[in-house]
């Protein structure tokens, strides 16, 4: 079906976000799931309704022309319009979403993410999910940019003001060692201190938190690996190979290593990180803080539980909201 010359459509203005946004004409259909050919067709629509180039195309990357300035402006305004009216008639009546789209930290991906699935699966039956995992700094960038509806992750620190946040898990970093080294009786840090430091990469912010964590406590720890995987690190501190600082998500992730590490209390001033339900302000009414209270169980059940069980002094470092 041919489009009428003159007329806005919002694919079109959707076209032109993404392609705002990404800079590329082929990162944007990329995002959309359509052609690139697809996507320049409808910008050339888009500019032709408005009577104004928005955007230079020949140009790499390519950039908004002042008139796609106001644009963008404007478009920003007619997306959340339309993402809210869509919230209204789904929260109106569930059964009438159609696309639910969710960005889950890798920390819930096995354990958590499924039971969460399932049980809007049960409540939303015409329903398409769309499911993204990653870290947490990946996540927020994907809701940025309007890619994903809802985000669980860690909270990055200075929420932006376009988010809506609903808090549901505070927990507490602990120490990883291997095995019956570490004697929980004598000093732990001076003992830890004797073994090298498997960080966690600093290029996520976990990672960096950490390091920002140790630097407070004017401790320099020496190591050789940093690495991005629970799998990997809890490996090689079984292994032997050294000590690491983890979540508690982190260790019931990978805990087929359970019998090869100790876990202790960290010794030294405690360190946590929230981890929220995260989505655009105002666009969802209430489905978010709903998914939050749905999460809050199916944590109990699967991490805090049986992680306390293992190690009881967790008690007071996992706490849901």
């Amino acid at each position: 079906m041919v489009e009428s010359p003159g007329r806005i459509t919002l694919w079109g203005i959707e076209v032109f976000m993404a392609a705002a946004d990404e800079r590329s004409i082929s990162a944007a259909a990329r995002r959309l799931g359509a052609s690139p050919s697809a996507v320049s067709q409808q910008l050339t629509n888009l500019e032709g309704a408005v009577g104004a180039t928005l955007l230079q195309r020949n140009e790499r990357p390519i950039r908004l022309t002042p008139a796609g300035e106001i644009m963008h402006r404007r478009a920003q305004a007619i997306l959340n319009e339309a993402a809210q009216a869509r919230a209204e008639l789904a929260m109106s009546h569930l059964s009438t979403l159609t696309r639910f789209r969710l960005g889950m930290i890798e920390d819930l991906e096995a354990d958590v993410t499924p039971q969460l699935l399932t049980h809007m699966a049960g409540e939303l039956k015409g329903c398409q999910f769309l499911l993204e995992t990653g870290a947490s700094h990946h996540l927020y960038d994907q809701l940025d940019t309007r890619a994903l509806d809802v985000i669980v992750a860690a909270e990055l620190g200075g929420g932006a003001d376009w988010t809506e946040v609903h808090p549901v898990l505070r927990e507490g970093f602990a120490v990883a060692a291997p095995r019956g080294v570490i004697r929980p009786d004598r000093d732990i840090l001076r003992q830890l201190k004797r073994l090298p430091l498997i960080q966690y990469t600093q290029r996520h912010y976990m990672g960096r938190l950490i390091s920002s964590h140790l630097a407070r406590q004017n401790l320099s720890l020496p190591h050789r690996f940093e690495l991005d995987s629970y799998h990997s690190i809890l490996a090689l501190v079984g292994q032997g190979a050294g000590w690491s600082i983890l979540t508690p998500l982190a260790l019931m992730r990978a805990r087929r290593f359970a019998d090869q590490i100790d876990v202790l209390e960290l010794p030294m001033e405690p360190l946590t990180r929230t981890i929220s339900v995260t989505a655009r302000k105002g666009i969802l009414q209430d489905m978010p803080q709903t998914l939050a209270q749905k999460l809050k169980p199916i944590l109990q059940e699967t991490i805090l539980d049986p992680a306390i069980a293992r190690h009881p002094f967790l008690q007071d470092a996992l706490t849901l909201f």
